[in-house]
């Protein structure tokens, strides 16, 4: 059973579950702010979700690509959408500031 480490905070949760479904299960968040109440709702076009993952998981997905693909996110962040990440093993999740959770270069400040 794979253990997924969030602010500070361990959590157990079956293999392939969506990572905003183990979040938001454990009572916790991949989003920022208002964010938590102004997103898509997990299906991919808003971006709010985004956040870097040290671990394995899925690819990203063709909508997952495209959306971080388009600003505020940049490509080569390496973030991924907490709602197109499959758990596939144990994972590392930092959520960086901003609305979209892109301010990546803040994250060594």
């Amino acid at each position: 059973m794979p253990t997924v480490r969030f602010r500070g905070r361990p959590i157990d949760c079956e293999t392939g579950t969506l990572l905003r479904t183990v979040l938001r299960d454990a009572g916790l968040t991949p989003h920022n702010g208002l964010a938590d109440r102004l997103n898509c709702g997990g299906i991919g076009t808003c971006g709010t979700c985004a956040v870097a993952v040290e671990g394995p998981t899925n690819e990203p997905t063709t909508r997952e690509r495209r959306r971080l693909a388009f600003p505020p996110h940049e490509p080569d962040d390496g973030l991924r959408l907490a709602c197109q990440t499959r758990v596939r093993g144990d994972l590392d999740v930092t959520k960086h500031e901003g609305f979209w959770g892109q301010h990546v270069d803040a994250a060594g400040d």
